[in-house]
């Protein structure tokens, strides 16, 4: 530990050390759940009652999204928000610290994105940070955001329409990473569409007398092809400005008979929110004329669209100074040796497990977590919690270090790093007041606007199926928390 840390940051440190057992365990708990987005009903349950038992208020439930919650302590300004996430990914079942695929069960969801760690990470950091408060009688409001399937992209943006982010004066969130650093870039707006056809099935032999709704989805992804030269490029990002689609739903399944239902899933990435409305715009379009021209009939489903990212360079800077103040992870020479024998990803930077910090970056990956920061400014930090060169995420090798004790040491470091920058904003209001200045500027008189209609009710239902698949076969192998 570097530097010279004030008896508030002291305090919320010890705190940190000598409680970390309890955040660990239920961790662990966490990755053994392995519940996809939305369906994250034990894990949201198992940090509500870790919460309330820590004597913070919770509301669950909130915005429609059974698995959501909002936990608060304290009152008046400040107002600090902090994010939890903990969905899992499917098909990423991995046994932990184990170098090789070896699933737990196989086909199963596990945690190839750490968000075990993010939201016990960020749990621990506002619990550490309501204790300093309390035993220095600082003044302000602590709120964690429990945001549901961050992966679809869905939480956030419910929860900023339902109006949940109001009244916050900064946030700070982190994500696992094979580095040390904090990210003071921007990120694109996303949306996640479904175009659903119904046409008329018949005999493969006398297709005339069907209409196939296979075809009318077929023509959306044609169009959806031709359609990409009329989108500006985008700048700043491989992600920026992009389409993908998939056929998720096509039946019936025999070549023989006309299809009468079919689904084209589309998700797109922009610079900016306004080129994803005119671009979801021209989908519809593309959605409609394909039904015209099959005689079929569309129905589109919004699922989600979140924002572009408002970076804060006020909030980067404290999170960074306390990042060079703390200090990286420390790892044993075991769970070094452990990170050497993970199959490396050809073209992948980094090496090892990070020791060090690296200077504010612009990292841009794509998160819902931009929401927040069109209500108010937000802070970024990543720690290192697997080796780089070993994933590019979304993988079994992450969730394998993920449950292991070296995802639990980033997610130290993280709590830390998160509280003590909690301390310096509950201190120094000054420094929001800065902030908050800043971000003005950055939105340039724009203002909050859901990007998702009133009528659109959140896709609670969208891992049902997978999870009923899975969770009795993962049921025997829960840890406790």
């Amino acid at each position: 530990m570097k530097g010279n840390l004030s008896k508030e940051k002291k305090y919320l440190l010890d705190w940190i050390k000598s409680q970390r057992s309890e955040f660990w365990k239920l961790s662990d708990a966490i990755w053994s759940y392995a519940e996809l987005g939305m369906e994250e009903y034990r894990s949201s349950r198992a940090i509500v009652d870790c919460l309330r038992k820590h004597g913070f208020t919770v509301e669950t439930g909130v915005a429609d999204m059974p698995t959501a919650f909002v936990a608060t302590f304290g009152s008046g300004r400040p107002a600090l928000g902090f994010s939890c996430e903990c969905d899992a990914l499917p098909g990423l079942s991995q046994q932990k610290a184990v170098s090789q695929k070896s699933p737990i069960v196989e086909g199963a969801p596990g945690h190839g994105c750490g968000h075990n760690l993010l939201g016990v990470g960020a749990v621990m950091a506002a619990t550490a940070l309501k204790n300093a408060m309390e035993h220095f009688d600082l003044p302000g409001t602590i709120k964690i955001f429990g945001t549901p399937a961050e992966e679809l992209q869905i939480g956030k943006p419910f929860m900023a329409r339902a109006g949940l982010f109001r009244d916050i004066d900064g946030f700070l969130d982190w994500h696992p990473a094979f580095m040390n650093a904090v990210d003071c870039g921007s990120c694109s707006a996303y949306f996640s569409v479904r175009y659903h056809f119904r046409g008329k099935t018949s005999h493969g032999a006398i297709p005339w007398l069907g209409r196939s709704a296979l075809d009318a989805a077929l023509l959306t992804g044609q169009m959806i092809e031709y359609l990409r030269e009329q989108i500006t490029p985008g700048s700043g990002s491989t992600s920026a400005n992009t389409i993908n689609y998939s056929f998720p739903d096509v039946g019936p399944s025999f070549p023989n008979v006309v299809p009468d239902r079919s689904t084209i899933w589309c998700v797109g990435r922009f610079n900016t929110s306004e080129e994803l409305n005119y671009v979801i715009g021209r989908l519809d379009k593309c959605a409609e004329g394909a039904a015209m021209a099959t005689e079929t009939k569309v129905e589109p489903e919004r699922i989600t669209a979140s924002h572009e990212r408002i970076p804060s360079r006020v909030l980067s800077q404290v999170l960074y100074d306390n990042l060079l103040s703390i200090g990286a992870p420390r790892f044993t020479e075991e769970e070094s040796r452990l990170a050497g024998q993970f199959p490396r990803i050809p073209g992948l930077g980094g090496s090892g497990l990070d020791s060090t910090v690296s200077p504010i970056l612009s990292f841009r990956p794509i998160s819902d977590n931009s929401e927040y920061s069109w209500w108010a400014p937000m802070g970024f930090l990543m720690t290192a919690t697997f080796p780089g060169g070993i994933s590019g995420g979304h993988d079994w090798q992450l969730n394998a270090c993920v449950g292991s004790a070296m995802g639990k040491k980033g997610m130290d470091i993280a709590a830390k790093v998160l509280g003590a920058s909690g301390i310096d904003l509950l201190i120094h209001p000054e420094t929001l007041a800065e902030a908050r200045k800043e971000w003005k500027e950055c939105l340039k008189d724009r203002a909050y606007k859901s990007l998702i209609p009133e009528t659109v009710k959140p896709a609670v239902l969208i891992n049902r199926e997978t999870m009923d698949k899975y969770r009795p076969l993962q049921e025997k192998y829960y840890e406790k928390s």
